[in-house]
């Protein structure tokens, strides 16, 4: 199965994801994480992928379904795969739509984690992300164990500039105008199932379970 993760920043993708890993057995694949270890291990998407990103430009989407593409082949995605952080557009749902087809492949699920947008703003403007290992965490809600250190890798953890108050807003003005088309695409194919993400994290992964029953 590839099943995706839909929701704005701050909607518990990234935690969903890794409950939904050990519960399924699946390989988490976050994009972000991804384009991450290419550049890291110096790959040739990896370097491709860093000229990008080092001018502060978007990474092409054919670059990132190449990426995706290749993970999927490896051994450990055989059990399926929970997809976060891509696709983030309708141009993009349909690419990958496009290059799974010629693999024989195809999204069997998209879980649309909603949550309220003020609820959305308060907890991205209080995020922290590990500069090593790319965790978030939350001064709050999801605390690491020492302050300003990783639980997982150790690394500082730092506040991103568009993690403050007035780039949240921003960010999900952004996010809503690139996204609802693609969550009524998925609609349309009667993938799409929508849970309410405002609640305890054992109760969405509750309801996500029920999705994928």
């Amino acid at each position: 199965m590839i099943i995706i993760f839909l929701g704005a920043p701050g909607a518990g993708k990234g935690t969903q994801a890794e409950v939904l890993q050990e519960r399924l057995s699946m390989l988490h694949i976050s994009s972000g994480n991804m384009l991450r270890d290419h550049t890291r291990r110096g790959t040739e998407l990896g370097k491709i992928a860093s000229g990008y990103m080092s001018r502060n430009e978007l990474v092409p989407d054919d670059l990132i379904i190449e990426m995706i593409i290749d993970r999927l082949a490896a051994p450990d995605a055989e059990r399926g795969v929970l997809l976060d952080g891509f696709p983030r557009t309708l141009p993009q749902a349909e690419a990958l739509e496009a290059a799974l087809n010629l693999r024989g492949k195809m999204v069997n699920a998209a879980l649309y984690i909603n949550v309220d947008d003020g609820v959305l703003i308060d907890r991205l403007s209080g995020r922290l992300t590990c500069r090593n290992c790319g965790h978030v965490y939350h001064q709050i809600f999801a605390p690491p164990k020492v302050e300003g250190i990783c639980d997982f890798c150790g690394s500082e953890l730092y506040q991103r500039e568009d993690d403050t108050r007035e780039s949240a807003i921003k960010r999900l003005s952004v996010y809503f105008n690139q996204t609802l088309p693609m969550i009524e695409y998925y609609r349309e194919r009667s993938m799409l199932c929508e849970v309410n993400g405002d609640q305890p994290i054992d109760k969405v992964t509750e309801d996500l379970m029920v999705c994928l029953r």
